[in-house]
């Protein structure tokens, strides 16, 4: 089934009834969650769920029971009371809101596995970006990119007694579900006690979302995974902050400047107006001594003057252990991986470990001589990363033991001062030089010369 073209179906009732193109998905988010909480079994208040809407036969007395539902559940403690903060019902036109909710109710949406929520409605939330003429890759990391970034990176609630995962740019919590989904790949079959159980659900993944309409994607996703996860509505580097440290985080920074013009009145090393230096140097500072990260990141961030600044401060071996920090590994990322929000960004992954030494960095190249990702014809797929995952090893912090390839190198930290701290490092991949023409010319003359042979052969042949 399509369930991107169904759900863009549902749009198209919306945008009949008036609704705006901004306001499409907070609408479908409260339908959807109400139908697929009832068929997972999840806690909503009694005539206040699903079954108390698709029962009610007379069309006027249907957009009442949405508001009084709507007004109900921000009311709810925890996690539902988040999502469904501040709602309004933008659906005036009852017969329109009966058919989303007969067309709804006509799908078992909780039978397709992984993370249907945050699939299904990044890409919906693209298309809408596209007519609404606002840009929508604020909110998304390909999945194949998050679950190779998450194979090498194992966060693994019982790594440790406090360990947790965080995001601090959370979108649609498309790093939190795949990093609970992997720990439950790794676990299955395994006795885990119920102490650890409810650690795990309720005390080890966060967020940190600006938005409001995401965040409540989000807070809807990992409440269908049955995980109450902490996701902060607020600004992530201006706003205010908390204490929380974090023993792995898995992020995307939002791409671009807007909002970036103002430099944080914050204690970091580098004064700047970047935003993801800035993310870069939160991140830093939100780990715990040891604590892990992988950043999606522009190239940009490798080469600025700015970064490299940056990365001077931090890869400095005199730094304390609450500031210096081991950048082992960088991936970058085929040209077109954002194609859908953001075309013509070159972007990157860095993996870091706070407190520890850098010694040398390893640079998997997967742009040079490698076809540009596309939507449709060449799209990004989880087994383009497998020769990554391969390379980098076993350990999460970068210490396996790593051999060079063509496109996996290693940089010690004395090449990267003698480049000023330029952590771009083009040409990594050098593909085999090609021959040369005369020579192609002989081996195809070669080869047609074998194949007429074979052809008089055979016609000789024949003709006996």
């Amino acid at each position: 089934m399509d369930l991107i073209g169904k759900l863009w179906g549902f749009c198209n009732k919306l945008r009949h009834d008036g609704v705006d193109a901004s306001d499409y998905i907070e609408q479908l988010t409260y339908l959807l969650f109400l139908k697929m909480a009832q068929e997972k079994g999840a806690f909503v208040p009694k005539q206040h769920d699903w079954e108390s809407l698709i029962k009610i036969d007379e069309d006027g007395l249907l957009l009442k029971q949405l508001d009084k539902i709507l007004e109900r559940l921000k009311k709810e403690d925890g996690i539902l009371g988040d999502i469904f903060s501040d709602p309004v019902s933008r659906v005036k036109n009852a017969k329109i809101l009966r058919a989303l909710i007969d067309e709804i109710n006509s799908i078992q949406w909780t039978k397709f596995e992984g993370d249907i929520v945050g699939l299904t409605f990044e890409e919906l939330i693209g298309r809408v970006a596209n007519e609404g003429k606002k840009g929508a890759g604020q909110y998304f990391t390909p999945r194949p990119l998050i679950q190779s970034i998450v194979n090498v990176f194992k966060p693994d609630p019982l790594e440790a007694l406090d360990f947790n995962v965080g995001d601090v740019a959370v979108g649609t919590a498309g790093f939190l579900i795949t990093a609970n989904e992997w720990f439950k790949e790794q676990t299955k079959g395994k006795r885990i006690s119920k102490k650890q159980l409810d650690r795990i659900k309720n005390e080890t993944y966060f967020g940190q979302e600006l938005v409001q309409r995401p965040r409540r994607l989000a807070l809807m996703n990992m409440f269908l995974h049955n995980i109450n996860a902490q996701i902060k509505l607020g600004d992530t580097i201006y706003g205010e902050q908390d204490s929380i440290l974090y023993s792995c985080i898995l992020t995307n920074p939002p791409f671009g400047t807007k909002g970036a013009n103002q430099i944080p009145d914050r204690d970091f090393p580098v004064r700047t107006s970047d935003k993801q230096l800035n993310f870069v140097q939160h991140i830093i500072e939100k780990l715990k001594p040891k604590g892990r990260a992988a950043i999606v990141l522009p190239d940009s961030c490798l080469q600025s003057d700015a970064a490299k600044k940056m990365w001077e401060f931090y890869l400095n071996a005199d730094q304390s252990e609450s500031q210096s920090c081991k950048l082992h590994t960088i991936l970058k990322l085929p040209e077109g991986v954002f194609a859908a929000y953001a075309n013509g960004i070159k972007a990157c992954v860095v993996f870091i470990q706070k407190g520890s030494k850098t010694d040398q960095t390893w640079i998997y190249d997967l742009r040079k001589d490698f076809q540009k990702i596309t939507t449709k014809s060449n799209m990004l797929k989880a087994e383009h990363f497998n020769d990554f995952e391969y390379c980098y090893g076993n350990d999460p912090n970068g210490n396996s033991k790593r051999t060079a390839t063509d496109r996996f190198k290693v940089f010690t930290i004395e090449d990267v001062r003698k480049k000023k701290y330029d952590l771009s490092f083009v040409e990594v991949y050098k593909p085999e030089d090609l021959p040369q023409p005369i020579q192609i010319i002989d081996e195809m003359i070669i080869d047609y010369q074998n194949k007429i042979k074979a052809l008089m052969k055979l016609k000789k042949d024949l003709s006996k």
